[in-house]
């Protein structure tokens, strides 16, 4: 029987406390890693510790600064790579760039298949990552991508309300997946806002396929950025009925600039989030949703060469 290669753990400054929390789970140490910048900003990775012929994986979310993170992972893969690690597997909880997968003009660039293509070009074996914005990213990709859902997470966070006039409300059509998954896992009637106009940021013009008059709005995203979309559904949902106790959750906090102020309107009583985006602020209506645990079991899966199929986390939500 073969031996199975040792398996190392590095993480970059992209979301340390996430990978902290990971290392735990798994019961593997973070790996001897500095990483410092010149005067002038560019990035420089020492690797203290041999990896030749290991199996290594690499934990950088991609949330801002975007820019310095990347840099930071694609070196990093490079001195693993050229150190003569046997296997590179790229743990990235929030891939940057999700929401530029496709061309609207002619002239449009793909920025999200620009970073796949430096990501496999620095080294990266497979991806792990969460909740992609569009799913079409994971064919631009020549290297295998897992794509986990935090669909079980939020479900199980919201399950207390479950026979308590719930409707899960997408915002729109992009979040018509998973507030689809979630409404089935927590029993609940399903509402999708859309706008026969086209401004999907006016409340006035804003209609709801779906009852939701006389309920309680649970609001799924995949990611919350400037905060618009959602306070406009906000908006939109007082206008038409609903309870005055809406709740909103998404898998990846981005939350840029006033985005917070924009989505915690008086009506909202909670904003759930993930941790694959560092959440910094001490809000009392938000609640950060820990994903380490289903990252851990993922690095786990793909070091003994298991499917992904069939992950089952602690504590989920049955059909």
């Amino acid at each position: 029987m073969r031996q199975r290669r040792p398996l190392k753990l590095f993480a970059g400054n992209g979301n340390p406390a996430l990978a902290q929390r990971i290392a735990s789970a798994l019961g593997v140490p973070l790996g001897d890693l500095m990483v410092r910048r010149f005067s002038d900003g560019e990035v420089r990775v020492e690797c203290h510790e041999t990896v030749r012929g290991c199996d290594v994986f690499v934990i950088q979310s991609l949330c801002p600064p975007i820019h310095d993170n990347l840099m930071e992972l694609l070196i990093l893969l490079d001195a693993l790579r050229r150190a003569s690690a046997a296997r590179l597997t790229v743990v990235i909880p929030y891939y940057a760039y999700a929401r530029q997968e496709k061309k609207s003009t002619p002239r449009d660039p793909v920025p999200a298949k620009v970073v796949a293509d430096m990501l496999t070009t620095a080294g990266a074996h497979r991806v792990i990552t969460m909740d992609l914005h569009a799913e079409a990213i994971t064919g631009f990709f020549h290297i295998p991508v897992d794509d986990l859902s935090a669909l079980s997470l939020l479900a199980h966070h919201f399950i207390r309300l479950r026979g308590e006039n719930l409707v899960v409300v997408a915002p729109d059509a992009g979040a018509v997946r998973l507030a689809r998954a979630v409404a089935q896992k927590l029993a609940a009637p399903l509402a999708v806002a859309y706008a026969r106009s086209g401004h999907t940021e006016n409340p006035a013009h804003i209609r709801f396929a779906g009852d939701v008059e006389g309920l309680k709005p649970l609001i799924i995203e995949d990611m919350i950025v400037t905060g618009k979309r959602v306070e406009s559904c906000v908006k939109a949902l007082i206008r038409q009925g609903c309870i005055p106790e809406i709740r909103v959750a998404a898998t990846h906090g981005v939350l840029a600039g006033d985005a917070l102020l924009r989505v915690m309107q008086p009506e909202v009583v909670e904003l759930a989030l993930t941790d694959t985006i560092p959440q910094h602020h001490q809000h009392p209506r938000v609640t950060v949703i820990p994903t380490a645990h289903l990252f851990a079991e993922a690095i786990r899966r793909v070091y003994h060469d298991r499917t992904l199929d069939t992950i089952v986390l602690p504590h989920t939500v049955g059909d």
